[in-house]
C-alpha cells in the first residue's frame, strides 16, 4: 500500500553537508512518522516521477549552499528545466514531468532545502549543517503532524 506522504531526500552523503537529505532521511525513518514513506537517492531521476504517483503530499529534501539559514520550506510547482541530460533535475521539473507522464496534476508538493556550508569530498557534517539538520527535523515533525490532523 502506498503511504500518503512521501518524503524523498536526496544528496551525497561522502560530501560534507550534502549528507543533509540523507541525514534528514535517517531521522524520519527513525521515527516513523506515521503515512509517511522515505526515499533516499544521490539525485533527482525522471524515475522517481513513479515514486509520486498515488501520493497526497511530497516533500523534496536536499541541501542548498545559497540557502538562507537554518532552511528554506516551500511550496513547489511544475516547471520545466531545460537539461541536456536526465540527470540532476530540480523538483520542479520531477513535477512537470508527472504531468506529461500521467496527464494530471501532480500530488501538493514542498522543498525543504536545509543550507549547507561544506561539500567537498570525504568532509563530515559541519557544525552548523548540524544545528540547520536539527531546526530543520522539527520543523518537518510540525508539519507531518499538521498535515495527519487535517
Amino acid at each position: 500500500m502506498t503511504r500518503p506522504v512521501l518524503l524523498l531526500a536526496v544528496g551525497n552523503p561522502s560530501r560534507g553537508d550534502d549528507a543533509l537529505g540523507p541525514r534528514l532521511a535517517e531521522l524520519a525513518e527513525a521515527a516513523n512518522l506515521p503515512g509517511v514513506e522515505v526515499i533516499v537517492d544521490f539525485q533527482l531521476q525522471i524515475e522517481h516521477v513513479l515514486d509520486l504517483v498515488g501520493r497526497e503530499r511530497v516533500i523534496f529534501v536536499d541541501a542548498g549552499a545559497g540557502t538562507e539559514p537554518p532552511f528554506v520550506f516551500r511550496r513547489v510547482q511544475p516547471a520545466p528545466d531545460f537539461l541536456h541530460t536526465s540527470h540532476a533535475l530540480s523538483p520542479e521539473a520531477v513535477l512537470a514531468t508527472y504531468v506529461r507522464v500521467r496527464s494530471e496534476p501532480p500530488p501538493e508538493s514542498w522543498l525543504l532545502c536545509i543550507r549547507g556550508e561544506r561539500f567537498e569530498l570525504g568532509e563530515d557534517l559541519s557544525a552548523d549543517a548540524a544545528q540547520s539538520l536539527a531546526v530543520a527535523w522539527q520543523a518537518l515533525r510540525s508539519s507531518v503532524a499538521r498535515a495527519e490532523a487535517t
